[in-house]
């Protein structure tokens, strides 16, 4: 299986190019913002690479970085999402803005991706809600702010950022409840 990818453009269409490695010609198919993100035909481009293997075909499918690689194939692996449907949800939004619509369960913002219906939605929220990494900036605020209030409460950094991932797991996205609910469990009124 091919993993990964480190040679020069020889050409780019609107949803693949070809990759020159050592005198041997690679057609992968990426995503729109991995595509807008290389650089000129000609220049040296690395890309982390998931080998699709079919009856009929072998596919290539090239990504910028490893978290859409991984994106992508906990996406081809939800019932009724190929390749060519997790390529347009990638494709669709960019990449956190994707996460933070699975974190908030913005199915609004999903469906804002051609192609995906209110079902599919949904069911991309039910499933992907604990598998994909936090969106930037959304959790990181909220899970520091919300720690540094636990510490200034008197409590040990460790232990309340433990109890801390165990409550932000559920969904809580304000800072009122996230705390409330934490601090249940580190009282163990939970």
């Amino acid at each position: 299986m091919i993993g990964s990818l480190r040679g020069k453009i020889i050409s780019r269409r609107p949803d693949s190019l070809l990759v020159e490695v050592n005198g041997v010609g690679y057609a992968v198919t990426a995503t729109i913002p991995t595509l807008a993100n290389l650089p000129a035909d000609g220049r040296e481009v690395f890309l982390y690479i998931h080998t699709h293997v079919r009856e009929d075909a072998l596919q290539l499918f090239g990504f910028e970085s490893e978290d859409e690689k991984r994106t992508f194939l906990i996406l081809i692996n939800i019932s009724g999402i190929g390749p060519k449907v997790a390529l347009n949800i990638l494709s669709g939004m960019p990449y956190n803005d994707f996460l933070r619509a699975i974190e908030t369960e913005d199915i609004t913002m999903l469906c804002r991706i051609p192609g995906l219906g209110k079902k599919t939605a949904g069911r991309l929220v039910l499933e992907l809600r604990e598998k994909l990494p936090a969106a930037e900036g959304v959790r990181d605020k909220l899970f520091e702010d919300t720690l540094s209030a636990l510490i200034n409460l008197g409590y040990k950094r460790n232990l309340a950022q433990d109890y801390l991932e165990q409550t932000y797991k559920k969904g809580h996205t304000d800072i009122e409840n996230l705390l409330k609910e934490t601090l249940k469990l580190l009282t163990g009124n939970a």
